[in-house]
């Protein structure tokens, strides 16, 4: 798993979100963009940064910053999810795993002693110009979304 770095462009993607709407990274140009991958919808550690993200979405929202998830599960989990939890932001397909490729989230885990490839735990904050500002690389869900504010709010 290599991590893209600060100052690298964000690869560029097209996929859609739970609602089926066509999503490009370049629909955000000129804005901040929070890229959070998570393993697994409807899981324990991926509800709680989930719904840390969607109680703390209204201060994203006044910083001018999209929040945007990004796991290999399919439209209809990523709606059920984000019915289910009422999260306002969207929840990106990447179903083909080119995404999670691209950018460098998609490796080897380990969990109760077996290894298995998989989505890591990682975010990107995006800058308005398409580049990588910042790499969140250890997350912890519960207050991660707080994290990244604090950073938005300091610089």
């Amino acid at each position: 798993m290599a991590l893209l770095t600060v100052g690298s462009t964000a690869p560029h993607f097209t996929t859609i979100d739970q609602d089926g709407r066509t999503v490009s990274l370049s629909d955000f140009k000129g804005k901040k963009v929070v890229l959070y991958f998570y393993p697994k919808d409807d899981t324990p550690g991926c509800t709680k940064e989930a719904c840390a993200f969607r109680d703390n979405f209204p201060n994203f929202q006044k910083l001018n910053v999209e929040v945007l998830g990004v796991s290999i599960d399919d439209e209809k989990k990523h709606k059920k999810f984000a019915e289910k939890y009422d999260l306002p932001f969207r929840l990106l397909v990447d179903s083909e795993k080119k995404i999670v490729q691209d950018y460098g989230v998609w490796g080897m885990k380990k969990f109760m002693g077996k290894e298995y490839m998989g989505t890591n735990r990682v975010t990107y904050l995006i800058d308005e110009h398409g580049k990588i500002a910042h790499v969140f690389a250890k997350v912890k869900p519960e207050t991660h979304a707080e994290e990244i504010l604090e950073l938005l709010r300091s610089t």
